[in-house]
């Protein structure tokens, strides 16, 4: 298991306020990375809403977005203790507890959105949200972060060759690291909210996210070549600190556990909206966009990342995901 971060005074302090100044008979404090205008804060602001509504005003949560009660890691470090008690983040940021969890980031593994959405609300979704009690967590539902695109400051990427030699941001997945290796990048994991100003500063040429990301952060201020790969999916869970879950009576449980649905599916409907119609934007805001690249000279590295999964876990997680229909 990760050895936990460790939390300044003043932040761990910040996070305790935040949870237990109460307004009602239960107040949760539910950090999560998204900017004001992600699809993710519009979603967990339903989940909030839905909560107060179904529970007579029982339940309130206390929504921290844009990473301000830390960085991806500290968030989910702070939910495991109780400092926090809903976090929602990237999967790969639970991956460095969970080696499990990789699965869902193993490159070009979903078709596409249906797939997603059939293998996550069905058994293996359901393992893997259980998963995470080992970790003092309970899944509650599964947010994404959803289909992620290559962008960088110096060429366009139309085949896997055009990769060779850049400094791209990734996430800590491993598996997305050692695809990004195989695909002759060098990849550079860092905390989300020090992209912009890397991008900008050109510590790291590039970075790949979903295009509703990239629009929402302006980073199409700092880069120029965006190229729909979809390389990969990002799931983004939305976990709560086990014991304060547990503390709870069963239908305050049950209805943190359909308002977090209700988030769920209102953010994955936005994505698909949000994504065409912030492509046009990037467009005419000047990015150069390759819409339809070789993603086949992709697929050996992606086998190898494959490869290495089956060899820690075996094969029988993949074989459930490619056999959903």
């Amino acid at each position: 298991m990760k050895k936990l971060t460790v939390i300044s005074a003043t932040v761990l302090l910040a996070m305790f306020s935040a949870s237990t100044f109460a307004a009602g008979e239960h107040t949760l404090a539910l950090s999560h990375y998204g900017s004001p205008s992600d699809t993710v804060t519009k979603a967990t602001a339903l989940m909030a809403k839905r909560a107060n509504e179904l529970s007579n005003g029982r339940i309130t949560i206390k929504l921290h977005p844009n990473s301000e009660l830390g960085a991806s890691d500290t968030q989910i470090d702070g939910t495991r203790i109780g400092t926090i008690d809903i976090v929602v983040v990237g999967n790969p940021y639970y991956t460095t507890f969970n080696e499990e969890l990789n699965l869902l980031d193993l490159p070009f593994l979903f078709k596409d959105e249906a797939h997603v959405e059939k293998v996550l609300n069905g058994e293996v979704g359901e393992h893997l949200l259980k998963s995470l009690e080992s970790a003092n967590l309970k899944g509650l539902a599964f947010y994404e972060i959803g289909f992620r695109d290559i962008t960088n400051s110096k060429k366009q990427i139309k085949t896997v060759a055009n990769l060779s030699g850049l400094k791209l941001r990734t996430t800590p997945n491993p598996a997305h690291i050692a695809a990004f290796k195989e695909w002759g990048a060098n990849p550079t994991p860092m905390p989300f909210n020090e992209v912009y100003f890397s991008l900008k500063t050109g510590v790291i040429d590039g970075q790949e996210n979903p295009v509703h990301h990239i629009y929402n952060n302006n980073l199409q201020e700092v880069q120029k070549y965006l190229s729909l790969t979809h390389h990969a999916y990002t799931a983004a869970p939305m976990s709560m600190n086990l014991d304060r879950f547990n503390s709870l009576d069963k239908e305050d449980q049950d209805i943190l556990l359909q308002a977090a649905k209700e988030g769920a599916e209102l953010e994955k409907q936005l994505n698909v909206e949000e994504n065409k119609v912030y492509l046009e934007k990037l467009k005419q805001q000047g990015m150069d966009v390759e819409e339809d690249p070789d993603t086949a000279s992709f697929q050996a590295g992606a086998k190898k990342a494959w490869d290495d999964y089956a060899k820690k876990f075996g094969d029988q997680m993949i074989n459930k995901v490619t056999a959903t229909k």
